[in-house]
């Protein structure tokens, strides 16, 4: 099996352009895949279907080679679940809950979940209803991880959480992944995405309009960097003596010089006897990345 989870021209169309649209993606074992997008964008929509909720009304949804919504039941056994709406079935108290769901996954030893309420610091014993929405969420956190399923599907999974356990989250994102779990994760959060995912889809207006390599926004290929000299002088001089790939006029005294990332040195061998007010690197960003792709897309 090469991908473990696949979607082949998903569309679920509700009408008035919302849904999604001739999706198609796929995920390797061991992938943490981020998918980003607006509100509205379709990735709850998705999610759902992925989780054999939503039936497509064209394509298909495949996971370890079954049908989504045909064999959702069997398949929810290899499934950890966040929902991005989290509604609690009617138990008193989130230890009567997580018990519960124990037992549904046929868990004997508890010793895992034990560690994850720890870690987050959650008091399952308060009443399941009237927690906040971060106990909430840390509850719906050890649901879905304390089954150690092979597949995690989180929707907007740190909605609610301070930057604290976010922290924590995000460490146990990466404890899963080397486990070598595939997850995939939606979020609002860039920093969420490029932290810990291997490749993300960007969804606008249930359309992806792009995926890309988290790895290449987080060691590009390329550099770009803003250089502004004592003097205008001293940028033309430079300028002209510089035969490198890319340089950019970006003002009297400035220019902006792309470069691959190995010849850095070369950059800076070059500088020598110039007098400098800035050198700074200008960071390519997952946000910027969004934000071209949706353009783009438009």
């Amino acid at each position: 099996m090469t991908n473990i989870i696949e979607f082949s021209g998903v569309t679920k169309d509700f009408g008035q352009g919302r849904g999604i649209f001739d999706v198609s993606m796929s995920l390797k074992p061991g992938t943490v895949f981020g998918y980003i997008g607006t509100n509205g964008a379709g990735k709850t929509t998705t999610i759902r279907s992925l989780m054999g909720f939503l039936k497509p009304g064209r394509g298909t949804i495949r996971v370890k080679g079954r049908d989504a919504w045909r064999d959702a039941t069997e398949l929810k056994h290899y499934m950890g679940y966040i929902p991005g709406q989290i509604e609690f079935p009617r138990f008193r108290t989130g230890t009567q809950f997580l018990q519960y769901y124990g037992k549904y996954l046929e868990i004997g030893d508890f010793t895992y979940m034990e560690r994850l309420i720890g870690l987050l610091q959650l008091d399952p014993s308060a009443n399941l209803r009237r927690m906040s929405k971060g106990m909430k969420q840390k509850t719906a956190i050890v649901a879905a991880l304390m089954g150690d399923q092979e597949i995690l599907v989180m929707d907007e999974p740190t909605t609610g959480l301070d930057p604290l356990m976010r922290d924590v989250f995000l460490k146990l994102i990466r404890e899963e992944k080397a486990k070598g779990k595939t997850i995939f994760m939606s979020s609002h959060s860039f920093e969420e995405i490029e932290e810990v995912c291997d490749t993300a889809a960007i969804i606008h207006k249930g359309r992806v309009v792009d995926t890309v390599d988290v790895d290449k926004i987080r060691n590009p290929e390329n550099k770009w960097f803003r250089i502004t000299f004592n003097t205008a002088w001293d940028r033309a001089d430079f300028v002209d003596r510089f035969r490198f790939d890319t340089v950019k006029i970006v003002g009297g005294r400035s220019c902006e010089v792309s470069i691959p990332s190995m010849d850095i040195m070369i950059l800076l061998s070059h500088l020598k006897g110039y007098l400098l007010c800035e050198f700074q690197e200008k960071h390519t960003t997952l946000e910027t990345y969004f934000k071209e792709a949706i353009r783009k897309g438009e």
